[in-house]
Formats: structure tokens, sequence, C-alpha cells
């Protein structure tokens, strides 16, 4: 089984994603871990240093990367997280539908704002009013 938990940030991929990793016996991976442990420096830094496309250029390539080996024949089951912004660029949505299930984490902004009021990480969440 490969599945892939999409949703805003916030969404509680991660969370969930580890729990569902363990039920099921698979591996977990968030790919913002790996995009983090790959650039050498937290996202939101990457963010500021080089800018949104340099960060989806590299996220994109992790996401074809994980999604490759997972259709590899004998591959253990795998939970992957992925980005909040992750779906933004049309070739990751395809491939996630095309080598994964996907599951989407959905949420109201309400409860997202809750979770992520006090979160300076998230460089998509730092402007003026993030409920607007």
């Amino acid at each position: 089984m490969k599945v892939s938990l999409v949703g805003l940030p916030g969404g509680g991929k991660s969370t969930v994603g580890r729990q569902l990793a363990k039920r099921i016996g698979a591996r977990f991976v968030d790919s913002d871990a790996v995009l983090e442990e790959r650039i050498g420096m937290p996202i939101r830094q990457f963010f500021e240093q080089f800018g949104e496309a340099a960060f989806r250029d590299r996220e994109e390539a992790v996401i074809d990367e994980l999604t490759a080996e997972a259709q590899a024949p004998g591959s253990q089951a795998l939970v992957l997280a992925t980005g909040g912004g992750a779906l933004l660029r049309p070739v990751n949505r395809d491939r996630l539908r095309a080598r994964t299930t996907v599951i989407y984490l959905r949420s109201t902004p309400e409860e997202l704002y809750r979770r992520l009021r006090h979160d300076t990480q998230r460089p998509l969440l730092q402007v003026a009013d993030p409920l607007a």
C-alpha cells in the first residue's frame, strides 16, 4: 500500500501520517523533512534566500523520487506526508495520483488558524491576515 496525505499547512498530514504508518506497518516519510535534510536549512530560510520557485523545484524532485521508489518491485508499504503547497504544481498532483492512493485531509480555516497562529516557520502563512 502506498498512501500520500495532502492538505493545507497545519492540516495534520505529518501527525496522521505517523499514526497511519504505525497502524498499517508502513514506512512513514515526511517530504518536508527530506527536503530540509537535502537543502541543509529550514524551509522558511530557503524560501527567504532563494524564493518559492526554487523551493518548488526541489520539492518536485523529492516527490518524484519518493513516489518512484514506492513503485519499485518489492518496495515496502509507504505513507507519505507532502508539504502544504506540494499540490500547487500539476506534475506533483499527477505523480501522486498515478503512484499512490491520495488522501486529502480537510480542515476548516478556523481550525488551521488555531493550530498555526504561533508558528513562524511556515512561509506561506507569513502574511498580515492569514484568514483573509
